[in-house]
């Protein structure tokens, strides 16, 4: 065992030598830099070299207070094994036993005295102060900044206050007391208020007297001729005086390294800068385990930090997301997350987490030890505001406005109504960036700019104070309401839709803006402009939910007087849209459509007026008015002509392929809709437009019902792939929900009921996740159907009836007459004929004129199979012989075959086998294609029984 005595002693093996007190690990003489974790694990298995160390034992020992799964264990030790050298040669060090645990198998060496060192070379008069005892998520930072100082002898670590700078300084420092023979010092300026006795400071303490005025020729005299370190701590507010003196120091005495810590660079000659970031944070996604999440530095200090108060401490799954939000709103800057989690022994995680939004999150105090600007947020954030001259403390407050990622224009238009000309705030915000104060926000298109939230929270109380907070959110208002405006009159048409999707990241700016205007302290005129103008945004993002709220709250402060004609039309129809997606199909919907329409053509605008009737043209066929649908398409022929735009004419044909299939026109539907299949959606997005959804892919939902209407189910099957695959591509919930709702048919048809299974949970998981309560009903609907085809009667009437209650409630009458249809034949299995009757009776008087829809054929055949159950041999032949007559003028072979087959069964039974046959071989001849399928094998069973 090695030594234990007050000594740091040495354990050498191999070309390595391990001094654990002093947390040194050398190789071939030269300091080797290993992480907390790993280093930790060295040497407690150093230490039992030769024994097996249970798994448990030495996360416990490393890990105490924390719990962590072997998943961090394992990586720590791939380290560790990778820091002793590749796999071959570590494996000789550390050894896995399977089932047991590790062992350190290398065999030690216990140097004499006068050959081993005993303890670290001796630190210059003035030492350094204590390292973290264990630093997390820095150890690659510390290795890269002290290769730096080694090729480049002078490195500033630049970052914001309270990031871990110092933290990190001092573990580089003191890993390199042994390069530097013990001679490092560390100079902290943080407390000099007189920029004129920075050479006096360096010099006092290094240890020299000063005897004249300028102490440089004595600096320089005593650093020309020693290899030393300096340590500058502290430097942002004395960089003026402090810039040129480390510019000499560093020019004039060659043995010289020094390693800063700033706010901002020093600008000299020769520096190199490394830019410290936050500590990575777990993120924003659902199903992260605890070990996920404390995978991530962030999240590992908060525990770690914890643990140090609350000896008992054990993050649990209910906690652990609490734990990730907790660190992505303090931007993984530590010392924030280090006054955090100081607070979880007096409120909990939650409480913590919900304390955040307040401002005495600011005032939270750490550690008694700390400098006094470290002790609070609040202090540490006011150290660097206060150095700030007025135009960067004024732009800075006004930026506080800003939620999230924001541009340059926003920043100066911002900056504008506070008297800040433009040249002056794009210096005031560049120095701003280099302090520290901004960071920069990753985009595609152009840089974003952020401020960290607790940099948010603190100039926000600023801006407060200084009484300019109304006139900034009026100023920030304002530009997002032209910056709305202006994209909406370039997307103004299909050709240009999609023109908002760019800007999402604008959301939360948009949101709080509205907010304000619409308060009590704003103003409403905005408001209903922004709103407005906004409308589009939020329908082409798909959040119906807000587009709702903001436009009904818009048109509420509309003032009847002076209305703006346009701005009503915009208004109504982004109202009409979010009601019919969100609530259903309400009389309200109609009305703004209708009204908006009505404006769109006192206006003139075409490329409205198409927009509207698309609109309506949705409405019309979820209510179930398939006639006037195609109504609503044949005037869009009209405005088409008049537009002579193919992408038009393209959309109108669309529109009527989908009303002719809903009517029961099924060669028409398959005809107008099959240029979706070879229409490239990249050339132009001529689609999407501002309603959410997608044309293209109800073109296609049609087609693909429409191909096994007229008998041809391979393709059918083919293109109902197809079209999910393209709806996913789009990333729109409401086009996704419509691809599925309508293809899952497809596959209930041809009896595929695993493919049928899988989108069916899909759609009812993918509608809950984003508010679309119509379509989760259908799913829940559909899945009541698929029960029944697989025997589960009563599970499916309940989920039947469940979707029946809400479609009902929502005006939702496309799907009910399918559901109904469903629902009478599991009656039937149930044995209540009567009310199955009733049930399909209801269904078929919902369909006017003169029975045309889509599923009538369908629904005329389950009465005849009704009657037939109940002996009433002839009443059935007679709507089987309707269903047929039906489904031939429909051009619908699939619900021709399926009324063949429940006819022949009743003329078998009645034995007129002959007519039967008759009936049904011609049918299947006409079939090349799905022989495979559900109705295509139960007739050729039924014709081979004929036989």
């Amino acid at each position: 065992m090695p030594d234990t005595n007050d000594q740091d002693s040495t354990i050498a093996f191999g070309p390595f030598r391990l001094l654990a007190k002093s947390r040194l690990l050398e190789k071939d003489g030269a300091p080797l830099h290993l992480g907390g974790r790993a280093l930790d694990i060295l040497i407690f298995l150093a230490e039992r070299a030769g024994e097996v160390v249970d798994k448990r034992e030495l996360i416990k020992r490393v890990w105490s207070g924390v719990t962590v799964d072997e998943g961090s264990l394992r990586f720590h030790i791939t380290t560790l094994r990778k820091a002793l050298g590749d796999a071959g040669e570590g494996a000789r060090y550390v050894v896995n036993v399977p089932g047991r645990g590790y062992c350190f198998t290398a065999p030690l060496l216990h140097p004499a005295p006068s050959e081993s060192r005993s303890s670290p070379p001796v630190a210059s008069p003035h030492a350094l102060p204590s390292p973290l005892a264990r630093m997390i998520g820095r150890d690659e930072a510390v290795e890269k900044i002290s290769a730096e100082l080694a090729l480049h002898r002078f490195v500033t670590i630049v970052g914001p206050g309270g990031i871990g700078k110092t933290s990190v300084a001092l573990a580089v420092a003191h890993g390199e007391l042994t390069a530097f023979d013990g001679q490092v010092s560390f100079v902290d300026f943080g407390a000099l208020t007189d920029a004129r006795l920075v050479p006096g400071t360096i010099a006092a303490t290094l240890g020299l007297t000063v005897n004249s005025d300028d102490p440089m020729p004595g600096l320089l005299a005593f650093l020309r001729s020693r290899r030393t370190l300096l340590v500058f701590d502290s430097c942002e507010h004395i960089l003026d005086e402090l810039a040129p003196v480390a510019e000499r120091l560093v020019q004039e005495a060659p043995e010289l390294h020094i390693l800063a810590t700033s706010r901002e660079s020093f600008r000299s000659e020769g520096e190199r800068v490394h830019r410290l970031f936050p500590l990575d944070c777990p993120p924003e996604r659902d199903g992260l385990g605890i070990a996920d999440i404390l995978a991530y530095p962030a999240s590992q200090l908060f525990v770690e930090r914890i643990a140090e108060s609350l000896s008992e401490f054990e993050l649990s799954e209910e906690d652990a997301p609490l734990v990730a939000e907790i660190c992505r709103r303090l931007d993984g800057i530590a010392l924030a997350i280090e006054l955090a989690a100081g607070r979880v022994n007096a409120y909990g995680i939650a409480g913590t987490a919900s304390l955040l939004d307040s401002r005495f999150s600011l005032l939270w105090r750490g550690r008694r030890s700390a400098i006094p600007r470290h002790q609070t947020l609040s202090a540490a954030l006011a150290w660097s505001y206060d150095l700030l001259p007025a135009a960067e403390s004024a732009t800075l407050r006004g930026l506080s406005v800003f939620v999230g990622p924001f541009t340059l224009e926003a920043a100066l238009a911002v900056a504008s109504c506070q008297g800040i000309g433009e040249s002056e705030a794009v210096e005031a915000i560049s120095n701003l960036l280099s302090k520290s104060l901004i960071a920069t926000s990753p985009a595609e298109r152009r840089l974003r700019y952020r401020l960290l939230d607790t940099t948010r929270t603190f100039v926000a109380g600023k801006l407060v104070e200084s009484g300019e907070a109304a006139r900034v959110a009026r100023a920030h208002a304002e530009y997002f309401r032209d910056f709305l405006r202006d994209i909406a009159l370039k997307s103004t048409g299909m050709q240009s839709a999609g023109g908002f999707l760019p800007y999402a990241d604008h959301l939360p700016n948009v949101r709080a803006a509205l907010t304000w205007s619409f308060s009590d302290g704003g103003d409403r005129t905005i408001g209903v402009d922004l709103a407005a103008s906004a409308a589009q945004f939020f329908l082409e993002l798909t959040l119906l939910t807000e587009c709702y709220r903001w436009t009904q709250q818009a048109l509420v402060s509309l003032d009847k007087g002076v209305i703006d004609s346009r701005q009503e039309m915009t208004l109504q129809a982004a109202l009409g849209v979010s009601v019919m997606f969100t609530q259903g199909n309400t009389e309200a919907v109609r009305s703004a459509f209708t009204r908006s329409l009505q404006l769109a053509r006192e206006l003139e605008d075409l490329h409205w007026q198409l927009w509207l009737l698309r609109g309506l043209h949705i409405y019309l066929t979820r209510v179930g008015d398939f006639h006037g649908a195609l109504g609503t398409g044949e005037q869009g022929e009209g405005v088409a002509r008049k537009l002579n735009d193919p992408a038009a004419t393209l959309n109108v044909e669309w529109m009527l392929g989908v009303a002719h299939h809903l009517i029961g026109n099924q060669d028409k539907a398959v005809q107008f809709c099959e240029s979706a299949m070879v229409h490239n959606p990249g050339s132009q997005r001529l689609n999407i437009g501002h309603l959410g959804y997608d044309d293209r892919i109800v073109a296609l939902v049609a087609l693909a019902r429409g191909l096994w209407l007229t008998g041809r189910p391979d393709r059918a099957v083919e293109a109902a792939r197809y079209t999910v695959r393209e709806a996913e591509l789009l990333e729109q919930p409401l086009t996704l929900g419509i691809s599925l709702i309508w293809t899952i048919y497809v596959f209930l048809w041809v009896g595929d009921w695993a493919s049928a299974e899988s989108l069916i949970e899909r759609l009812i998981d993918h509608s809950a996740r984003h508010f679309l309560g119509p379509y989760h009903a259908v799913g829940i609907g559909q899945k009541g159907e698929l029960l029944l085809r697989r025997g589960d009667v009563a599970g499916g009437i309940e989920h039947l009836r469940r979707s029946q209650a809400t479609l009902y409630a929502t005006r939702h009458r496309i799907m009910t007459t399918v559901f109904a249809t469903a629902l009478a034949e599991g009656l039937v299995a149930q044995n209540q004929p009567d009310e199955a009757l009733r049930t399909i009776d209801e269904a078929i008087a919902q369909i006017p004129e003169h029975g045309e829809s889509f599923d009538m054929p369908e629904m005329l055949r389950v009465k005849g199979d009704i009657l037939a159950g109940s002996g009433n041999a002839a009443g059935a032949e007679n709507y089987f012989r309707k269903s047929l007559d039906l489904s031939r003028r429909q051009c619908a072979l699939g619900w021709e075959l399926r009324g063949a087959i429940s006819l022949g069964r009743v003329w078998r039974h009645a034995g007129k086998a002959g007519d039967a046959r008759d009936l049904l071989a011609p049918l299947l001849a006409r079939y090349q294609e799905g022989l495979q399928t559900r109705d295509l094998v139960a007739a050729r069973e039924l014709l081979g029984a004929l036989n």
